[in-house]
């Protein structure tokens, strides 16, 4: 699940014209970042939400042929993170799935962070396993930070405590728990604290460079950091090149 559905006011005035997942970092936009990610970790469909400016994100998936894209539409009303989620959750399935947000995204450093998400969850003691962000690794980040981690994984939020970690934007989440959710617009923070509650919510810390751009000052932070993370890769930076070659010709 790709939350895509956002107004992007902040990043005005470029978001007068386009929805802000489309926005280009480094030649691609934010939704193809977390598109390729998803893609790289063996993702083969992505429901992907619309709300604001929807027939420029619609046309532009319609290029992609992976993953395979489903434009969950939330033209008539922004149903935020969750309530976005319970729309989507007939095209979602019955199994855990990723929820990954447009606006942030990451450089690996070594295996796909999705990956190593898959491989630590554990259906039997998770409801949600959130990939976790070190704020010195973080760009374009102005808060301070999300969870405190214990060493088993399991979190509890750090009320900003400079020893937490940042959610990075990622996620696996069971469907079961959204069984007896409303239909309307309400957020994922509600479970992230239910979850916590009953001990079932957990995080993984990634490995490599994490990126959010909430403004347009955040642009050119977010090119820098990601020249700089791929400086030392030429492999990924090579790989990285053909893509954005192959995406300009289509």
């Amino acid at each position: 699940m790709v939350l895509a559905a956002g107004l992007g006011k902040r990043m005005r005035p470029i978001t007068d014209t386009m929805p802000k997942p489309l926005v280009k970092i480094s030649g691609k936009t934010l939704l193809d970042w977390g598109l390729d990610s998803l893609t790289e970790a063996g993702v083969t469909k992505a429901v992907v939400n619309v709300h604001y400016l929807p027939g420029q994100i619609v046309s532009h998936v319609a290029g992609r042929d992976a993953p395979k894209v489903v434009i969950s539409d939330e033209s008539e009303r922004l149903l935020d993170s969750a309530g976005g989620i319970v729309h989507a959750l007939p095209e979602l399935g019955k199994a855990p799935f990723y929820i990954v947000n447009a606006d942030t995204f990451w450089i690996d450093a070594g295996a796909s962070n999705l990956a190593r998400l898959a491989l630590a969850w554990d259906a039997a003691k998770m409801d949600i396993l959130l990939m976790l962000a070190d704020i010195k690794s973080a760009t374009g980040h102005s808060g301070g930070t999300d969870f405190l981690m214990a060493p088993d994984g399991a979190l509890r939020r750090s009320k900003g405590d400079p020893a937490g970690l940042i959610y990075a934007g990622a996620a696996i989440v069971h469907p079961r728990l959204f069984e007896d959710a409303p239909a309307g617009p309400h957020s994922l923070n509600a479970y992230f604290d239910s979850a916590i509650a009953a001990g079932r919510l957990f995080g993984m810390a990634m490995h490599g460079r994490w990126i959010t751009v909430g403004t347009p000052d955040a642009i050119p932070l977010a090119e820098a950091a990601v020249a700089g993370a791929l400086e030392h890769d030429p492999e990924k930076l090579q790989a990285f090149r053909a893509r954005s070659c192959e995406k300009t010709k289509n």
